[in-house]
């Protein structure tokens, strides 16, 4: 998938993987998509809960090696 802007918060953990898609989103315009890539368990459920409250939308989740990617489509 292709995506406007790449978030490493790999070996990052709670809460700085949120802080940093938030800092990372609020770059984006309505439309646009990060791709976070992190490695904490925890966002597993984080970023989901924190895109829902947002109004974004994950567009696609999956783990390879341990690396959790994320896109999130900006509300």
């Amino acid at each position: 998938m292709n995506s406007n802007l790449q978030l490493d918060a790999k070996g990052l953990s709670c809460p700085m993987p949120i802080v940093k898609t938030k800092k990372a989103m609020d770059t984006l315009v309505s439309g646009e998509i990060l791709e976070v890539q992190v490695t904490d368990k925890g966002a597993l459920a984080d970023i989901p809960a924190w895109t829902k409250v947002g109004g974004h939308a994950i567009l696609g989740q999956s783990e390879n090696a341990g690396v959790i990617t994320f896109f999130i489509q900006k509300a």
